[in-house]
């Protein structure tokens, strides 16, 4: 499903995430879970000076946001391009946020800058 069909998740799995994001992330928090509880996205990582890569990343659902939720990331269909990451379930739906503020600014559904950085281990 595209990130622009997304249906807000009902108010008791967004109540239970709330406290752990401020300001303008609260307002897309509600379609970040929606997203999350899909447990897949399709996009595209844009690379400059290139051609954009495409990404199908799949998580484990759960319904806790300190349950840790491995991600994996698998580029242009290529089984050798696949990368995973484990985190806390409410540091990933805020990656997801992240994205959704870039899709409505970009048209591109990507992850963040930061989230690649985590999944390629760059700052450990």
């Amino acid at each position: 499903m595209s990130i622009e069909k997304l249906q807000p998740a009902d108010k008791a799995a967004v109540g239970v995430y709330m406290p752990y994001y401020q300001g303008a992330k609260r307002n897309v928090l509600p379609l970040a879970i929606s997203l999350y509880q899909q447990g897949s996205l399709e996009g595209q990582r844009r690379i400059e000076g290139g051609d954009s890569i495409p990404f199908v990343a799949t998580w484990f659902v759960s319904k806790l946001p300190s349950e840790l939720t491995r991600c994996r990331l698998q580029f242009d269909g290529n089984a050798d391009l696949s990368y995973e990451v484990t985190m806390a379930n409410s540091e990933f739906i805020n990656y997801l946020i992240e994205v959704i503020m870039n899709f409505k600014r970009s048209r591109l559904s990507d992850f963040s800058q930061a989230f690649y950085r985590k999944l390629l281990r760059i700052d450990e």
